[in-house]
């Protein structure tokens, strides 16, 4: 009997210090998850914008090209494509910015959340209604009540009827179904 109580203090000790070592390799993936989720931080003048959701921005002497992360602004050529840029320009042109970012794209822009003038420019771009929450990449689901908010009221790209997301009117122009609108 006290034999038996030895096995199962030894198992039950065996498992606790199991379950221990398991911990200790959960926190340490999660930190270092954390520390490689680390955002870094640029600033710089905005000398440039593209579109709805791209600008370019000064940095010392470097310019550097930056993608607004977690939105897509219509393009140039679809509706309010031209009135999404002229939103980005109002609120970031000649200004200086603040771009957390973690990754470029493909196309070499550095992929971030920026301010101008202490204002989100990423949130603000979708609550004026002039960019979509791209569901592909949000991070920040947030995002989704301040599209909810801009559809309700109607505002920007939301007040046509059934307005095309980017990505889907890019799928169908390259298919050749979609016409640029002027």
């Amino acid at each position: 009997m006290e034999q038996e109580g030895r096995r199962l203090s030894h198992s039950a000790h065996s498992s606790m210090r199991s379950h221990t070592n398991a911990a200790r390799f959960l926190v340490a993936v999660t930190c270092l998850l954390l520390v490689s989720a680390h955002a870094e931080t640029i600033e710089g003048k905005v000398v440039r914008v593209a579109d709805g959701d791209s600008l370019t921005i000064l940095s010392g002497n470097q310019q550097i090209r930056i993608r607004l992360l977690e939105i897509d602004a219509p393009e140039r050529g679809q509706a309010f494509g031209t009135r999404s840029r002229e939103s980005l320009t109002e609120l970031c042109a000649t200004k200086q910015a603040r771009v957390d970012w973690q990754e470029r794209d493909q196309y070499g822009r550095t992929l971030g959340r920026v301010w101008c003038d202490g204002v989100d420019v990423n949130a603000e771009q979708v609550r004026r209604g002039m960019a979509w929450v791209f569901d592909r990449y949000v991070r920040d689901k947030g995002l989704y009540a301040l599209q909810d908010e801009a559809r309700v009221a109607r505002r920007g790209l939301w007040t046509d009827e059934g307005p095309t997301p980017p990505w889907e009117w890019r799928r169908l122009k390259k298919r050749g179904e979609m016409k640029a609108s002027k």
